[in-house]
């Protein structure tokens, strides 16, 4: 369960009164997320999420999370808008954490995504990276290749062949990716994080993307390559729809065609995009005990996509 600290209908209806929003109606604890406390909100003019930043997010990364959302609706993105409260503010405190109240946009995250929503969703990434490059903020990309391979090498070869005696092989996979990643492929603000999980479909249609806090600043067709990898495989790895990623493909260049050099980039680009929840998920498998109430992701997942765009090149893409 997605809440870690407790809120009573009192402090809610408090919380709500600073918003003009209407009163409250109802509310729920939301079980999806690990970051941060999450309760569908109800108020006699509509439904809203209200988040609390329990942890990952610093207080002064907010104004950047925050007006990006705001940003990207204002431009017309299926993004959810902040909700300020009566003083004008994006967020507010609630002893030493930040509380923000977000639209609640409708629909459903796919869980066997079809090719026409691969379609929808590249061409909602491409109208993002668009809209994105007005945005007048900056973030640096804690995640790039050299992050995640320092990851892995903290994790220690020892430790990682515990989770699988392939892991380690992975160190000289990653080094050899940073030792040639491509520094000057066109930037824009990326989501970086677009898993399927991460949007909000009705029928063929992008109604919502969310949760952007991992967004940065990076190389947009980076942020197409961790989408193709989030959304062409099953949740093992082993098997990738090929005509799925092409369509996600398709979506993004029917909006913002890919230059020769990004198109050439891809296979790579997805390859760190893989390096980096190897990484992600051998450090939480690794800090999580053996006996906690939380499923460990198999790192694995992301080394045998890593393997299949190694192996595939641009096939992976065609």
């Amino acid at each position: 369960m997605a809440v870690y600290t407790h809120l009573g209908a009192e402090d809610l209806a408090q919380l709500v009164a600073q918003y003009d929003v209407g009163e409250l109606v109802s509310f729920k604890g939301i079980a999806e997320g690990v970051s941060n406390s999450n309760w569908l909100v109800e108020t006699t003019q509509g439904r809203f999420i209200l988040t609390m930043y329990e942890r990952r997010i610093e207080l002064a990364e907010l104004p950047f999370f925050l007006g990006l959302l705001d940003h990207l609706s204002a431009a017309g993105c299926p993004v959810p808008r902040t909700i300020h409260d009566r003083a004008g503010e994006a967020w507010r405190m609630v002893g030493d954490k930040a509380i923000a109240l977000i639209e609640f946009l409708p629909g459903l995250s796919p869980s066997q995504p079809t090719r026409d929503q691969a379609f929808a969703v590249g061409r909602a990434l491409a109208e993002m990276h668009r809209a994105g490059a007005r945005f007048p903020m900056r973030r640096e990309n804690r995640l790039a290749p050299p992050d995640t391979l320092a990851i892995l090498r903290d994790c220690g070869a020892t430790a990682l062949a515990a989770i699988d005696p392939h892991l380690p092989a992975v160190l000289d996979t990653g080094a050899a990716i940073v030792e040639v990643w491509p520094e000057d492929l066109p930037q824009s603000v990326i989501h970086s994080d677009l898993f399927p999980d991460n949007v909000l479909m009705l029928g063929d249609r992008v109604s919502g993307m969310i949760d952007f806090y991992f967004a940065c600043d990076g190389a947009m067709a980076y942020d197409l390559a961790v989408t193709h990898a989030a959304w062409s495989f099953d949740e093992s790895g082993k098997n990738c729809d090929r005509p799925l990623g092409e369509a996600l493909v398709e979506g993004y260049e029917s909006v913002r065609p890919l230059e020769n050099g990004e198109r050439a980039a891809l296979p790579l680009l997805a390859e760190g995009a893989c390096l980096r929840f190897v990484a992600s998920r051998a450090q939480d498998w690794l800090d999580t005990p053996e006996d906690a109430l939380v499923r460990r992701k198999d790192p694995m997942d992301f080394v045998r996509r890593l393997e299949f765009y190694r192996a595939n090149g641009q096939r992976a893409f065609a």
